[in-house]
């Protein structure tokens, strides 16, 4: 069985919702028979690159809120990620254009290193006081992962290496119906929308082993839209 997985580096649902599919995927019978493969997914393509904000500036202009309300809307989603044993800064992150990021993890695809860049990416954003917006943290990162320190260099100083692939996986995410991220999709045939309970993921997994239709719909789950905007509470 494949499933693949939209997401983004900034999206911190994504984070969350990739330590919850591994808990799941944990628990199925068959999980030495499943391949997982990340695609791409910006949540804010337009952004210009080697631009960055502070995190909670960005929230507090998106939603209209106090810089102290962000930091309480960063706390939620923060406890979220702290529940699944993920580190997560709630001040000193940035928020910036991530397609340097996917062209490095296809880049680490094609190495057979994805996961590897992925996981190292995901804790230097959330967890970490290092900036995934800075190409000399890329570069430490894709090292790390085991990648060519030389080969990860040339990539990023390219700006056409791997831009196809990324364009293509956000092409084949429109037409699959995906509106926001993290977006699952099991052989072709089932979609689950957002961070899910790692329980979900498990029957998915055996519905979608099975051959059988999903017995009902996975209820919505927190997700962060192709806006930027993430799932938050309203205080």
């Amino acid at each position: 069985m494949r499933v693949e997985i939209w997401s983004d580096i900034a999206c911190p649902w994504c984070y969350i919702g990739k330590a919850r599919f591994t808990k799941g995927l944990a628990e199925f019978a068959h999980r030495d028979e499943v391949e997982v493969v990340f695609r791409s997914f910006e949540l804010d393509p337009a952004g210009p690159k080697g631009v960055t904000a502070p995190v909670v500036e960005m929230l507090a202009k998106k939603y209209g809120r106090t810089l102290d309300e962000a930091r309480g809307m960063e706390e939620h989603v923060a406890a979220s990620a702290r529940a699944e044993g993920l580190a997560y800064r709630t001040e000193g992150r940035d928020h910036g254009n991530t397609f340097d990021i996917h062209r490095l993890l296809h880049l680490a695809d094609a190495r057979g290193r994805q996961e590897e860049l992925l996981d190292l990416a995901y804790r230097a954003n959330f967890g970490e006081e290092r900036s995934v917006f800075d190409p000399e943290v890329l570069v430490a990162l894709a090292v790390e992962a085991g990648l060519d320190e030389v080969e990860a260099r040339a990539v990023l100083a390219d700006g056409s290496a791997y831009a196809d692939e990324v364009r293509a996986d956000e092409r084949e995410a429109a037409e699959l119906g995906a509106n926001a991220v993290p977006f699952f999709v099991l052989d072709r045939r089932y979609g689950i929308s957002g961070g899910q309970p790692a329980e979900v993921f498990t029957r998915a997994l055996e519905q979608a082993w099975a051959g059988r239709e999903l017995e009902e719909p996975a209820a919505a789950a927190d997700a962060c839209e192709p806006d930027g905007a993430c799932a938050v509470p309203q205080v």
